[in-house]
């Protein structure tokens, strides 16, 4: 057999080798291979869960009584905690606090891996549940942060812009009800009492962004409509 000098490995004619633009085409709307970024614990991360093409929604109250919740609430770690979240129809949003890169994968990846076991069994399926990538943002400014809440914890409204909600509305599969940057107190009623009076699944801040920083900005208004401010943060 004849080694091959790298010229004519990389020669353009003939087949097989590198040539320019050879390789697998990325699929629009995926999430990039390339290494994390990485980030100090100070700055509280954006987080993008996309579930798989075939996985059926999870935003449906009894599975965020029986699954959903528990399972956020299970997953802080002295490095890893989730500070708010929403459920949508194929993706979570999720706003957390790592120590570093490598702790927020684990962190998201014991989630992840957690919240498809016990939603496979709760629906009787097998298979993926999650994308194979997540993405992830961090939150650098005070007002970065403001706007991410905003969108995060609204974002139901974001997609659904035509639908009317009624005033002082919390999204149900969100954290929303527990958040205490709102502008005024979340109004109870005979579907969220128990909710609103029982803990949290998530957990404290520790970060001076996510406690006080944003805050400088002014609280959240139940009746607002996140815009497209922070879009290039999620998927």
């Amino acid at each position: 057999m004849k080694q091959l000098s790298l010229d004519s490995v990389r020669r353009p004619s003939g087949r097989g080798g590198w040539r320019p633009g050879a390789g697998r085409k990325r699929r629009h709307g995926s999430v990039s291979h390339r290494t994390r970024p990485k980030f100090a614990k100070r700055f509280p991360q954006h987080v993008t869960m996309r579930l798989g093409a075939e996985t059926p929604p999870i935003a449906r109250e009894w599975l965020m009584k029986r699954v959903v919740r528990p399972c956020i609430a299970l997953c802080e770690k002295p490095f890893f905690r989730v500070v708010e979240f929403n459920v949508l129809s194929n993706h979570l949003h999720l706003v957390c606090e790592a120590d570093d890169a490598m702790t927020l994968a684990r962190g998201v990846q014991g989630l992840a891996i957690r919240l498809a076991r016990r939603l496979n069994t709760a629906l009787k399926r097998k298979g993926k549940f999650f994308g194979p990538r997540y993405h992830a943002v961090a939150l650098r400014t005070p007002a970065q942060v403001r706007n991410t809440l905003r969108y995060v914890l609204l974002n139901r409204k974001h997609h659904a812009a035509n639908k009317r909600f009624h005033a002082g509305w919390v999204d149900p599969y969100s954290s929303g009800l527990w958040f205490s940057g709102w502008h005024a107190p979340v109004r109870t009623n005979a579907w969220n009492y128990d909710l609103v009076s029982s803990a949290a699944p998530t957990r404290p801040a520790r970060t001076w962004l996510l406690r006080i920083g944003w805050r400088r900005y002014g609280p959240l208004s139940f009746d607002d409509r996140p815009a497209d401010d922070v879009r290039r943060h999620s998927a």
